[in-house]
């Protein structure tokens, strides 16, 4: 769906999910995150860029399990400490996990991805054509009943601050692995809270798109 066309839709509150495609399990048990390896800190900062254009084969099983880990798993099990920080240990900021099976919620300490929709929302995710097709789309959903230490004037900066350091860990994993990704803040908010069910305590912040690079074909 070209972005004009989900624009309208969305001025008319007509910007839905899609069925799901395939079935979606309740629970989804990640196998353990590959914590070695990878390029060099420093190189994988020279190789990190935004890309738009991905290809729609799904990531392997090991590899959605190492971008989970790396955007907000746990690195400190004694601790529970996470690889993004977070304010007062609030640990607001959930990672929503669209794919064309369904809407999971990604939880760090059993490394599993638990089902919140048996619908496609990769299409309200963004107004960007690409997110439709793209394997993966991630949202980033602070949940502002946990910041209760938190100044209520405050809340949404400390989330943002905490969400820019998660989608930056997912640059930092894809460049390591060859992949694609892109953050995005232009969407319609308030289809896409509607299409995810989320209370009145949940805000949308971000999206961000991954997947290989789109392949070019050749003649």
């Amino acid at each position: 769906m070209n972005t004009l066309t989900k624009m309208a839709l969305g001025l008319i509150g007509q910007l839905k999910p899609q069925p799901a495609v395939g079935d979606a399990a309740s629970t989804t048990y990640l196998p353990a995150a590959n914590t070695t390896g990878g390029l060099p800190l420093m190189q994988a900062l020279a190789q990190r860029q935004s890309q738009r254009e991905f290809d729609p084969a799904p990531l392997p099983l090991q590899m959605l399990s190492d971008l989970l880990w790396a955007a907000a798993g746990i690195n400190r099990p004694e601790l529970a400490g996470r690889t993004a920080p977070s304010a007062m240990n609030a640990q607001e900021v959930d990672v929503y996990v669209a794919l064309p099976e369904g809407l999971y919620r990604y939880a760090a300490p059993t490394q599993t991805l638990h089902l919140v929709s048996a619908t496609d929302v990769r299409r309200v995710t963004g107004y960007q054509d690409f997110v439709d097709t793209a394997p993966l789309d991630l949202v980033l959903v602070a949940d502002h009943a946990r910041m209760k230490l938190v100044p209520a004037a405050q809340r949404e900066a400390f989330a943002f601050a905490a969400a820019g350091a998660m989608a930056q860990n997912v640059y930092l994993y894809c460049a390591s692995s060859g992949l694609a990704t892109v953050i995005r803040a232009w969407l319609d908010r308030d289809a896409l809270a509607q299409a995810m069910g989320l209370t009145n305590d949940q805000q949308v912040l971000l999206s961000q798109t991954v997947g290989r690079p789109k392949r070019e074909v050749t003649p």
